[in-house]
């Protein structure tokens, strides 16, 4: 596989390392679909539903990322049009992140987040947004938390907003 330099000198990667998306490399599809549905706690037929038919769509969203170190997936992403939050009226969600655990401490989590705002604003948006309940991480990144949300089970969660342009 070869992911375009641009993308990989721009986030400052190890040669050995790559985000890229999956809609561009389709081969990793079946991949793809495993290492989402093993990290979260969601069907694997309804990722590869999802991922599949955003291969081809001519919306913007969604769309899915994975972070390659050594041919090995080692970290996710998906930017989406509602992470099930009640907050209908936001829009990007960054979703999914992900990095695996022996990898943690190494700034992988940050790389996401950059590329995921990068991405937000060659789709045009102005704006990207999470839910979590961590607290303190995505502050690091110059994510503001802007209030509370409800998810698909009525659990309250954290809603944070990262400005693109």
């Amino acid at each position: 596989m070869m992911v375009s330099k641009s993308t990989n000198e721009s986030l400052n990667n190890p040669p050995s390392m790559k985000i890229f998306a999956i809609r561009d490399y389709p081969e990793y599809l079946d991949r793809a679909v495993d290492y989402f549905s093993s990290k979260f706690s969601v069907s694997r037929h309804i990722y590869h539903d999802c991922i599949s038919n955003s291969l081809t769509t001519e919306s913007p969203l969604p769309r899915w990322y994975l972070m390659i170190k050594n041919e090995d997936i080692i970290g996710c992403y998906g930017l989406i049009t509602n992470d099930f939050i009640s907050r209908q009226d936001l829009w990007p969600w960054l979703c999914a992140l992900y990095v695996e655990e022996c990898q943690r401490g190494n700034q992988l989590g940050s790389l996401l987040l950059k590329h995921g705002i990068d991405e937000a604003e060659k789709l045009g948006f102005r704006k990207l947004y999470l839910s979590t309940d961590h607290v303190g991480y995505y502050e690091k990144y110059g994510w503001k938390y802007i209030g509370n949300g409800y998810s698909s089970g009525g659990e309250e969660t954290r809603i944070y907003e990262a400005k693109v342009l």
